[in-house]
């Protein structure tokens, strides 16, 4: 049911790439995560929920980190087409620069965490993340990593003064657990994330597993007719990555077809009444076609999370908060 849904900055992943900042913001940025690491060993995890043995939560600390990024590294590596740098290879993990800003959404299977040796945190298995960028943490660094692949500056400049981004990406569930209930559970905690952090619009990329535009032309060519982004809020794909998503003329779209043909997180999306950038990104490293997604939470209608992301003993709060 779960595809694993990966941002423009897996392209990096396992060493440094093309990272505007290089090496020493590499190390400059690995070190908060480590003072995270000494800091937190005593804090309880901030949980936004749990069904059955299964739960929801931020990271807080480096090695739970880590095991974000080896969960990532056996969906996209070992699972998926991805070729892993050596590095990648040997730590067997996914991880590049930008993880030490980011806050790392994760799904543990408490039934299988084991307890940490004294003075030390429990160790969790990991078997779902999300990785989320704050547009205020995203402005003091490198900036967003879709911008690598699609002009986002005019957007962000439009809409600076009056509302609020965030960027998801990374997002895999291990193979065993991609069930509705683990899915409905990432969900949930994202829109907690959301509201806590007063979220106005959500972007990332998303992807389409294949390279082969001819296999996606049906579901791309919806997403442009259907659901290309409103002039106000489009970005396009930049030089020379882009290539049309306009691949077949509207009357010879099956509807029923192309959403067949979606990633089920590409779904989740439209439901949601996310937008797309214009133009898709072939991203021949990972084997993958990528769109933007762009999700004003204004046009999210509160009924949809609850279906996706609210487990029963958490609605009633969340209706309060709303």
């Amino acid at each position: 049911m779960w595809q694993a849904i990966a941002d423009r900055s897996k392209r990096k992943a396992g060493g440094l790439g093309k990272l505007p900042a290089g090496l020493a913001a590499f190390e400059a940025l690995r070190a908060p995560g480590r003072r995270l690491k000494a800091m937190t060993r005593e804090i309880e995890p901030k949980v936004y929920g749990r069904v059955g043995n299964l739960e929801v939560r931020l990271a807080r600390t480096w090695s739970e980190i880590k095991l974000a990024q080896r969960l990532r590294y056996q969906v996209f590596f070992e699972e998926m087409s991805a070729v892993p740098s050596r590095l990648a290879q040997f730590r067997r993990r996914d991880e590049d620069a930008y993880d030490a800003l980011c806050d790392h959404l994760l799904v543990v299977d408490l039934d299988k965490t084991k307890p940490g040796r004294p003075g030390r945190p429990e160790r969790p298995a990991v078997i779902g993340t999300y990785r989320i960028l704050r547009q205020e943490v995203a402005e003091r660094g490198p900036g967003f990593y879709s911008a690598s692949e699609y002009d986002i500056a005019p957007l962000l400049k439009r809409k600076a003064s009056t509302l609020r981004f965030m960027e998801l990406g990374r997002s895999c569930v291990l193979a065993p657990y991609r069930s509705k209930r683990s899915v409905e559970l990432l969900w949930h905690g994202l829109w907690t994330y959301v509201r806590e952090n007063r979220i106005d619009v959500m972007i990332g990329c998303a992807s389409f597993e294949g390279v082969d535009l001819d296999e996606h032309k049906m579901a791309l060519s919806y997403l442009h007719h259907k659901a290309l982004a409103p002039e106000e809020w489009r970005c396009r794909a930049r030089e020379p990555f882009g290539v049309s998503m306009d691949l077949m003329p509207p009357s010879e779209i099956d509807q029923k077809a192309a959403l067949k043909a979606m990633p089920p997180l590409i779904k989740a999306y439209l439901r949601l009444g996310a937008y797309f950038g214009e133009g898709a990104v072939i991203d021949r490293q990972f084997g993958t076609t990528d769109v933007l997604v762009i999700m004003p939470v204004a046009n999210i209608d509160p009924r949809y999370f609850e279906h996706y992301g609210a487990p029963a003993e958490t609605k009633s709060r969340i209706a309060v908060d709303a």
